[in-house]
């Protein structure tokens, strides 16, 4: 038994179709997608030329020109992000401890608009193979190294304990929670600042993805273009954002009054060692990571309320994932609503676990579960209950949140309402 629980106290939420908690739950509870033609640069000759983009003025949600300048779009999310969780939480930074507050941060691509751009100017456009460092801007080694990621969150709460990048592919976001839960489980601090972040619509990104054919062609029709569990589904679409969290032990939380959303109650990772980006049909490896969180947060499959899915879009996940869920669920699989959020924010890679686990706070606080858009031929493969197209207002103690990465990585995590007596 675990001498401390984890509390979810702050939240802070940057995400295509609405900046903040609030407009994000708005946008996901609408049943409406964000995606649009790409604006971020000219996607025309790409596969896909649709994405979920944030439209997002740095200067108006409080960065000073130096920190503009200084920082990526992927850090800029997050900075941004951590001070709405931290206001959310109703700490300051004078009230945190600095050798006692932790960082945690998942991202899957790194800093790869600031590094794309950059190449663009030093080599002349792609002219030059020997470029000229001195057209460098003073920050491009930033932009190289993800660990800028973490230190300018703890720069922007005076954090001083463990701070670290976790970098997963697609779990960063649940893997970066997971690890935040794990260093106040054991005692190694007592707030952590924790999310995920990412930025990657950008030429070279998007080519990537068009390559393996893991994209949407359904071009004509931006707003349709992701459909998760949709038998006409054509794939994904790229998305951007952020969320963040403050965790803090629970009994502390509580002697504070701090609202408290939900407790992270279970997380586990498992790995498939199977291939790069394909996926055993069987989802052996993510019921493994659903059995062994569900295990520590001491739940039973009758106990998951809402199943938070991965639902990428592609035939390969959408499959892959009812058969794990039915596998570690059983015959509760049918009955729990599970939905795909990236249906209506996309998929930003590194960014989307926490933002799910946002949308997982956000449906134990109002009781009501977002939907899958776009779904309405269900693939005769997925036959569980996907909550298509519209909002649902149901009753939910606890929420299963699952991601699935390439390299085989496979992740899981539930939160759960504060009881008052949960062990």
């Amino acid at each position: 038994m675990r001498a401390r629980r984890v509390a979810i106290t702050g939240l802070g939420v940057v995400a295509p179709g609405g900046i903040g908690r609030k407009a994000f739950w708005e946008r996901l509870t609408s049943g409406q997608s964000a995606s649009r033609r790409i604006t971020l640069f000219d996607p025309t000759g790409f596969r896909c030329q649709v994405a979920a983009e944030v439209d997002f003025d740095p200067a108006q949600y409080g960065l000073s020109p130096q920190e503009i300048r200084r920082m990526d779009r992927t850090a800029q999310f997050a900075v941004v992000a951590t001070r709405e969780a931290l206001a959310d939480s109703g700490l300051t930074t004078d009230e945190l401890v600095p050798e006692r507050t932790a960082v945690a941060v998942g991202n899957a691509v790194g800093c790869t608009m600031g590094l794309e751009n950059e190449y663009v100017v030093l080599s002349d456009g792609g002219q030059k193979w020997l470029v000229d460092h001195e057209y460098a801007v003073p920050h491009g080694y930033d932009y190289f190294a993800p660990s800028s990621l973490g230190r300018e969150v703890a720069w922007a709460t005076h954090a001083e304990g463990p701070t670290a990048v976790v970098s997963s592919g697609c779990t960063s976001g649940i893997d970066a929670l997971g690890y935040a839960a794990e260093l106040l489980w054991e005692g190694s601090a007592d707030v952590v600042i924790a999310g995920s972040t990412d930025a990657p619509i950008s030429p070279i990104t998007q080519a990537c993805f068009d390559a393996i054919k893991a994209t949407s062609t359904l071009n004509d029709q931006p707003d349709r273009a992701c459909q998760p569990f949709d038998n006409e589904r054509r794939g994904l679409v790229l998305g951007e954002g952020s969320a963040f969290f403050i965790l803090e032990d629970t009994a502390a939380a509580r002697r504070r009054g701090a609202h408290i959303y939900c407790e992270i109650v279970g997380y586990a990772s498992r790995a498939n060692a199977f291939h790069m980006t394909g996926l055993k049909p069987d989802g052996r490896e993510m019921a493994e990571a659903i059995r062994v969180a569900m295990d520590q947060a001491q739940l039973n499959p009758d106990d998951i309320d809402y199943i938070n899915a991965h639902g990428s879009g592609t035939r390969q996940n959408d499959r892959h994932e009812t058969a794990a869920v039915k596998t570690s669920l059983g015959a509760r699989a049918y009955d729990v609503p599970m939905s795909s959020i990236k249906s209506m924010v996309g998929h930003s890679l590194g960014g989307i676990g926490s933002i799910e686990i946002a949308a997982c706070a956000l449906a134990i606080e109002h009781d009501v579960v977002p939907p899958t858009a776009n779904l309405y031929t269900r693939d005769p493969e997925c036959d569980l209950d996907y909550v298509p197209l519209t909002a649902r207002d149901h009753r939910t103690d606890a929420a299963l949140s699952v991601g699935s990465g390439f390299g085989g990585f496979q992740s899981a995590i539930v939160v759960a309402a504060d009881s008052g007596d949960r062990r």
